[in-house]
């Protein structure tokens, strides 16, 4: 049977309308505080406000969705915590912030000092990797807000960036001509656990042995990569024009920089976990709408800076390819067909 995100409940045309009020209602709190002007709010991988002395403050928040079940069903809480910080600064340095603090919360339905460690721990981790400190958090048990009597949780996190005005990038730069790089994934990251849970465990166990995948479980747990060390050097050195984390609705992420055309017809080859996932029954353009797909992150450069930005990000030990340019017919390609 061939399955959707929609079918397993997560629609994301009526989340997006969704936002779209939420974004509307935000935005009548935009003028209420005189310290800080609001320069860039809903609707972009960060918001920003100005603060006195002409500085500029970006924040984001994120979870790490129904990952956190997998962790639960695998009682294996060491590596989530790399992931919540991850979702987290790789979207925030997509506007060119620089990650300089950020809190953690952590929600459960009863107090679990043993999890709680290897939880921070991740974080912990996650932060070294991304160079942020962690400057406190929350940790709240609510045993009647989670069914069962089995242990659960959730883990969220605020990341806060400091950038100046000629270091904000939004992606209107971007113009045809320009060449995409993406930048490798470690497997699924934290995006889209709803579908992948639905196929793969009405098929396989998370202990199941996969040819070419491995261990399942291990395999979905494994953490989002963190891209910030890279990417802000080739801020620093390069000439850039755009900057897309591929998360939550895959390639379609890319219009949110620009209406412009994205024709990506250089993909890598369909990593095994995914291939599978597909086997299981999801179609094509489904999958590059929800999953990654082997990329992480996009960069979006002139021609001429691609070779230095490849190679800072081969120095940081992340794998890339140019995995197709800028047009001007509106839309994202794969392969030349329209998937946005």
């Amino acid at each position: 049977m061939v399955s959707s995100y929609k079918k397993v409940g997560v629609d994301i045309a009526a989340i997006k309308k969704s936002q779209k009020t939420i974004g509307r209602m935000i935005s009548s709190t935009h003028k209420i505080q005189k310290l800080a002007k609001v320069a860039h709010g809903f609707g972009h991988y960060a918001g920003i406000v100005q603060i006195p002395g002409n500085k500029f403050l970006a924040t984001h928040t994120d979870g790490v969705g129904t990952k956190i079940m997998i962790a639960n069903m695998m009682k294996k809480y060491d590596t989530i915590g790399i992931d919540c910080i991850a979702m987290n600064v790789n979207d925030i340095i997509c506007i060119g912030a620089t990650p300089i603090s950020f809190v953690d919360y952590i929600a459960a339905n009863k107090n679990n000092q043993h999890v709680f460690k290897k939880v921070v721990g991740g974080l912990v981790n996650g932060a070294r990797r991304a160079q942020v400190p962690i400057i406190g958090g929350e940790t709240a048990i609510m045993p009647d807000l989670f069914s069962g009597n089995s242990f659960a949780m959730d883990l969220a996190g605020t990341v806060v960036g400091v950038l100046s005005k000629k270091e904000m990038i939004f992606g209107k730069s971007i113009k045809s001509g320009d060449i995409i790089i993406g930048v490798k994934s470690s497997g699924l990251h934290s995006n889209g656990y709803t579908l992948a849970r639905s196929v793969l465990l009405s098929k396989y166990k998370l202990n199941s042995r996969v040819k070419g995948v491995g261990h399942l479980g291990n395999a979905l747990l494994k953490p989002t990569e963190i891209y910030v060390k890279p990417v802000l050097e080739a801020l620093a050195k390069c000439k850039i024009h755009g900057l897309a984390h591929i998360t939550g609705g895959s390639f379609t992420k890319l219009l949110r920089l620009k209406n412009i055309g994205y024709d990506l017809n250089n993909l890598p080859k369909t990593p095994p976990l995914m291939q599978l996932i597909q086997d299981c029954g999801v179609e094509s353009k489904e999958m590059y709408k929800t999953f990654n797909m082997g990329i992480g992150f996009c960069v979006i450069a002139p021609k001429n800076n691609v070779a230095k930005i490849r190679s800072i990000f081969k120095k940081h030990k992340f794998a890339t390819y140019e995995i197709g340019k800028i047009t001007s017919k509106k839309g994202v390609f794969i392969n030349s067909k329209k998937i946005a």
